[in-house]
């Protein structure tokens, strides 16, 4: 095994610095000039078109493309409660005119480009047959055809992602430790994760698979990275912190296996909406900061709260949105499931001097129930729920409609698909008691789509309910 002393030994400056010519440089906004032969401008538009499916039309295009798209999911919604209603929906209102509640105007992005905080970079094998290639995946693992493309060209990705990602491609192929591809086939170097905020500050998250390698094995391979990023031809990078994480799972939590500080500070700060946020390496935050304070202000007029009202923030991440209404509310209650988070929100409250708000760790559908039961009845509770892809759990639908002091809540949803649509129907069902839905449906009043996402399909949309 090699150690850190070795390692820049064995190669020549030259060597290292000419592998950082193998990129992709933006040439104009429609054309991509690929500088490696083998990442051929054909796997560079390819990637585009998977990664970011709307890169071909003008940011107003786009914008008219997602509204369409928000207004028929809105109009499957609706047509589908009127059902369970007993509302004859091809009788009630011509097909055109079909949405009850009010659409508004989709809220374009601030940032079109570049304006990912977060990426997650992949290791695999290249269209050169390179297994040590860092970019996004082409091709599906069903069809056996998967290539690790450069994404340098990308439009949603920024500049410095990029950067980072090319030098840990630089790292791994002067190291003599091959990439974990597959787990049962051995190797080590697996994904980055590139984290910014908008003053520059980056963190990049290594994983490595630990395979049998002794502790001092593995203490060998974290100074020799954390040596090449420090005084090696990482050190361009500027970053502000890298971890090191062991993982034998294809995804690990702090929890279940501890990221590792190799340098500089463990934590990077936002600004956003005159709070001061820490957010730590898994924490989640939205991924697109400017797009994100255009979203909390949307989420913060419908939500309606006043000092009277207890203001629930459920799966609230680093705690932003109930933060950012703190003053304006008599509590803020947030639940969360990743400790690092909820460890976040509560450095975030301490910091900008807020002492009206509470934040639990844990599952949502085993602290809700009881946390409501410990509320005084007939005080006002406002909800807001930002869930996952997967949507709430059952039991959280449950207690939120079963809650009379519940009258008015905010539902995010990145893509009302699959379990937030069901989410959304449990919420707005006649009274259910086989399924323990007893509690006043919920109607929905209004829809704000929120684009955080150009040149993609997705985008947020604010879904405000009233009973």
């Amino acid at each position: 095994m090699k150690k850190s002393s070795d390692f820049f030994e064995s190669e020549p400056k030259e060597k290292q610095w000419h592998m950082l010519g193998t990129g992709c440089l933006k040439h104009s906004p429609e054309h991509v000039i690929c500088m490696n032969s083998f990442n051929s401008h054909q796997n560079c538009e390819r990637l585009a078109d998977v990664v970011t499916p709307l890169w071909r039309l003008s940011y107003e295009e786009q914008l008219k493309v997602k509204f369409e798209a928000q207004k028929k999911i809105l109009q499957r919604l609706e047509s589908y409660i009127q059902m369970l209603n007993g509302v004859d929906v091809t009788m009630a209102v011509p097909k055109s005119e079909r949405l009850s509640c009010l659409l508004q105007p989709i809220i374009p992005s601030p940032v079109i480009n570049g304006y990912r905080n977060k990426s997650t970079f992949s290791v695999n094998r290249g269209p050169d047959g390179n297994p040590k290639t860092v970019g996004y995946y082409l091709g599906t693992w069903r069809d056996g055809n998967i290539v690790c493309v450069q994404s340098n060209h990308l439009k949603n990705i920024p500049e410095k992602h990029s950067q980072v990602a090319q030098y840990y491609e630089v790292f791994l192929r002067q190291s003599p430790m091959e990439p974990c591809l597959i787990f049962h086939e051995g190797g080590y170097w697996r994904e980055l994760i590139v984290r910014t905020n908008s003053q520059g500050h980056t963190m990049a998250i290594i994983t490595f698979h630990p395979q049998e390698l002794s502790q001092e094995e593995l203490h060998d391979q974290k100074e020799i990275v954390k040596e090449f990023f420090i005084k090696g031809p990482g050190a361009a990078c500027d970053l502000t912190s890298l971890y090191f994480q062991e993982s034998t799972m294809t995804r690990c939590s702090h929890q279940q296996s501890p990221f590792q500080l190799l340098f500089g500070e463990p934590y990077i700060f936002e600004e956003l909406l005159s709070l001061k946020i820490r957010i730590s390496p898994d924490a989640f935050f939205q991924i697109n900061t400017a797009g994100a304070e255009m979203l909390f202000r949307t989420v913060g007029e419908l939500a309606g709260v006043n000092s009277d009202t207890i203001l629930l923030d459920i799966c609230c991440g680093t705690g932003v949105i109930g933060l950012s209404l703190a003053q304006h509310t008599s509590q803020v209650l947030g639940i969360e499931l990743v400790e690092q988070a909820v460890e976040d929100a509560r450095w975030t409250a301490a910091f900008n001097g807020i002492t009206n708000s509470e934040f639990h760790t844990g599952r949502a559908e085993k602290i809700l129930p009881g946390l409501l039961k410990s509320k005084e009845d007939g005080q006002s509770i406002v909800a807001v729920v930002n869930p996952a892809r997967a949507g709430l759990h059952y039991k959280v639908v449950q207690a939120i409609r079963n809650c009379r002091a519940i009258r008015r809540l905010v539902f995010v949803s990145c893509k009302l698909h699959g379990e937030t649509t069901r989410n959304v129907i449990e919420l707005c069902c006649p009274l259910n008691p086989a399924k323990k839905l007893l509690g006043e449906p919920f109607v929905l009043q209004q829809a704000v789509p929120v684009d955080l996402f150009p040149h993609t399909p997705h985008c947020e949309l604010v879904l405000l309910f009233t009973r």
